[in-house]
């Protein structure tokens, strides 16, 4: 009896762990790196940096450090990685480049794939979630273009990227697995180098960050109309999510069937960060002000 009744103390205490574990949200602002809880409240600021990436379970976060290079014309960036715990920040020095950027984490959290310039030219690297083991992903039919926003396929054996004219699935030694050409899956739309793609819980769907064709008019407004996609990998479909009058960017999957996006409304200067529902209603400002947010794993 008195085991029983441990047992169930141990696996009530387990059950209340588990559901007092908060899903954490990044996002960068002003020249800072944050995390919040998924709903935005708690906001921290953790370090100087860019390019915010929380671990899948929440416990660290990898950013791209920015400092003016002394050496050479241009930024001098390295990837780091903070302990949210302890809040030590660890600097990947031996990395064979000063100019690296845009680390994200793979599903496991056992590796960092991020874009690094080496031989004049960009290229997609990965390293151990310990700073060990870096080596390049290298493939002579890949722009340098497509490794300006990497992202992990659910499985964590393949990496979504795109240039200025294709969408490719390639493996973790650079071999191509898919390619479609942007001009067929897009044709009211275009895509930047530093335009965001975001693998569905699934691994069914891609979020894709679009520019629009057609000329929207904006008041305090450089360039085109960004809005978000979603492509069904299996139909190899596009459909719009967003409205036509809305300017959203940088999608990032929550659940589901919500996702985090930035939105800059009319007559305002800045984006600020929202959670949105697929039917492109629901919509909830959760930290103004914020840029590339993303989210740790359910």
């Amino acid at each position: 009896m008195k085991t029983l009744a441990l047992r169930i103390f141990f696996c009530l205490g387990l059950a209340a762990l588990a559901a007092g574990t908060k899903r954490k949200l990044a996002f960068e602002r002003g020249n800072s790196v944050w995390v919040a809880n998924v709903d935005g409240t708690a906001a921290k600021k953790i370090a100087a940096g860019d390019l915010p990436n929380i671990s899948p379970d929440g416990s660290r976060l990898a950013f791209n450090t920015n400092e003016d290079s002394k050496t050479r014309p241009g930024p001098e960036r390295h990837i780091a990685v903070a302990d949210l715990a302890t809040g030590k920040v660890t600097v990947f020095k031996d990395i064979p480049s000063d100019n690296c950027f845009g680390p994200v984490w793979s599903p496991d959290g056992s590796k960092i794939a991020f874009s690094i310039m080496a031989e004049k030219e960009w290229h997609l690297g990965l390293v151990n979630a310990d700073g060990s083991g870096f080596r390049f992903v290298k493939n002579a039919e890949l722009k340098a273009d497509a490794f300006g926003a990497p992202t992990w396929s659910v499985d964590g054996k393949s990496i979504f990227c795109h240039d200025l004219d294709n969408l490719y699935q390639i493996d973790l030694d650079g071999n191509v697995l898919k390619k479609w050409k942007l001009s067929e899956i897009l044709t009211e739309a275009g895509m930047n180098g530093g335009d965001r793609l975001s693998v569905s819980p699934d691994g069914k769907t891609l979020l894709m960050d679009v520019d629009l064709g057609a000329e929207h008019e904006r008041k305090n407004w450089d360039g085109p109309q960004p809005a978000v996609y979603e492509f069904d990998l299996a139909t190899e479909k596009t459909s719009r999510v967003t409205g036509k009058n809305d300017f959203v960017w940088d999608p990032c999957w929550l659940t589901d069937d919500e996702f985090l996006c930035l939105i800059q409304k009319e007559k305002e200067n800045d984006p600020s960060l929202y959670r949105m529902s697929l039917d492109g209603k629901n919509v909830k400002l959760l930290a103004k002000h914020a840029r590339t947010p993303n989210v740790s794993a359910p």
